[in-house]
Order: C-alpha cells, then structure tokens, then sequence
C-alpha cells in the first residue's frame, strides 16, 4: 500500500507539472499584450514599459517559465514584495498575489461544499438503501419517483424559487451571506442554509438512483446469495455484505463531484451572489486576468488529483480485493 501511494504521488507531481506548462504556454503564447491589459485604456508608453518589465515580460518565454514553475515551489520576488510558494503570479486586475486571492475565497466553497456533501450524503444513501430494502413496493415507488423528479431540477431554476418563497416573499429566512465558522457557527451555517439545501436536492437525486440501483445489483452477487444461504439475518446481510460493495462506484462519483465542487461551485455561487472560487473564476476570465485564472486552473487541477488518490485508497479500504491486487 505504500509503495502504491509513493507511486501515485509522485505521478501527481508529474501530471502537475505537465498542466502547468500546457497551460502557461496556452495561456502566454496567445497573440496579446498582457501588459497593456494590466496597465488599462490611455496608457503610456513608459507606463507601459514599466509593467512589462515588472511582470517579467520583457524576457524570453523560457525564462518566464522557470521562473513561474520554481515561484510555484520557492516563492518569487515582485515589485509588490516578496510572493511566498506556492506563488502563481500577480493578478493583472487588482494586482494582489494569485494565492492570496484564492486563499481568500476558498473557504466559502469549501464551506459550500462541506455541508451540501452532509446532507446529500446522508439524505442519498439513506433514501437510496431505503429503497433497495423495500424494492417493489410503494416506498420503493415513492423514492425512485421522488429522485426522478428532483433530478430533472437545476440549481439555476430551483436556486430563485426558493429565494422567492423563503426570502423575498416570507420573510423567513435572508438572503444567503458568508460568515466565517470560527466567528459565529451558527451564523455560518444559517447563511448557507439555503445554497445547502438547494445544492443538496440535486445531489441527493443522483445519490439516491445510484445506491438504489448498486445496492440490488450487490444483492444479487454469489457472496451475498451464499451468506443467506448459511442463515444469516437479511438485516444482517444487506448492511455487513451487501452495502460495502455497493460504495464503490459511488466513492467514484463522489470523487468526482468534489473535484468540481472544491474547484469551484460556480452555478451555485452566481445563484446565490456568492463570492466564491467559481465566481472568481469567471470574473478573471470576462476580465482577461489570464494569471488569476491560470492559478485556479492549477488550483482545481491540484485537487482532483488529490482526490483520485484518496479515492483509489478508499477502494482499497471497501474492497479486500483491491488490496490484494
């Protein structure tokens, strides 16, 4: 298992460093003068030549490279100051550190993710084993039902009926706001109830058909059949036998998920007027930031890597099998 694990890690080092170099020379052998795009309209000459020089433009595409790449794992030193590694550059727009940014609206998209994961965990598998334990019936109708009509929602078109209603209408709740958790818990988590629960929704859906549909398949596996062959208890068998089994490719899809989430819930945060990572995003591509969105690409790249790793070490965890293999 360690063996497999220095492995891995040191592929994910390598695949990092090839996705940073596709996307620097994507990005800096572009036919645009990204100093005139930091320095703005009715820009002089000498201005113009003085962020050249400050962003390092004025030298050859190699050396930018390297010195992008090794900023990455020893900081590197900017007119602004001294920008600490991992450094991805100075944001052409507001001039900050690329990591300062990110660092500063992640939290939100994690938090975003963290409790939205809770609740369509819970509420999936839940619903989902439910179903498969009383497969044929009207529970089971009720469910796979349910789950069919909350997939055909998008956060897009359920996101402003709930605001509607919960919100502009009743008065009930506010309008969703970010509070840091180490300063008020509760008021962390009751501004981004809503996003939650709407993000939620969709989610569980998904989860619910696919432990549903894994769950019966696992029930009809040899193991399974003999185990109940030798007397076990259905209860007994469904939960010790047949549900480890069924988690495998939904660890898969949750793998997934993630990735897309912690790199950036945009649908969710541009529903909800949050200022996560995934409106970051969008905001340094419609402003042609071309640094900030080459370090959230890195950004996100970085955690779908760490991600499949995790993943594959939790198959090894579910399954005996992939151990020994």
């Amino acid at each position: 298992m360690l063996q497999f694990l220095i492995r891995r890690l040191i592929g994910a080092v390598v695949i990092m460093f090839l996705i940073g170099a596709f996307t620097f020379f994507l990005f800096y052998t572009v036919p645009q003068d990204f100093a005139a795009l930091s320095c703005g309209k009715n820009c002089s000459p000498e201005n113009l030549a003085v962020i050249r020089e400050n962003l390092g433009l004025d030298k050859p595409i190699t050396t930018q490279f390297w010195e992008f790449m090794s900023g990455i794992v020893t900081g590197r030193d900017f007119p602004q100051g001294h920008c600490s590694a991992p450094c991805l550059g100075v944001s052409f727009d507001s001039g900050n550190f690329v990591w300062d940014s990110i660092v500063d609206r992640f939290p939100l998209t994690l938090s975003l993710t963290v409790g939205g994961l809770v609740i369509f965990l819970t509420l999936g598998l839940g619903s989902g084993l439910l179903a498969a334990w009383k497969r044929g019936t009207v529970v089971d109708k009720i469910v796979s039902g349910a789950s069919i009509v909350l997939s055909s929602f998008q956060i897009y078109l359920l996101g402003p009926i709930v605001l509607g209603i919960l919100v502009y209408s009743s008065g009930i709740m506010e309008n969703p706001k970010y509070h840091p958790f180490t300063e008020n818990p509760g008021a962390w988590a009751l501004g981004l109830l809503i996003p939650w629960v709407v993000m939620a929704t969709i989610f569980t859906a998904q989860y619910t058909r696919m432990s549903r549909s894994t769950m019966i398949e696992q029930l009809q596996e040899e193991h399974v059949r003999t185990a109940r062959a030798k007397g076990m208890s259905q209860r007994y068998v469904f939960f010790r036998y047949a549900w480890r089994g069924s988690l495998i490719p939904i660890v898969t899809i949750l793998g997934i998920d993630l990735s897309a989430l912690l790199a950036g819930a945009v649908v969710t945060e541009f529903t909800f007027d949050l200022p996560g990572l995934g409106r970051l995003a969008v905001d340094s591509s419609l402003t042609k930031d071309l640094p900030l969105t080459m370090g959230i690409m890195l950004f996100g790249a970085f955690f779908i890597l760490i991600l499949n790793i995790i993943v594959d070490l939790a198959y090894a965890y579910i399954d005996p099998r992939v151990r020994l293999s």
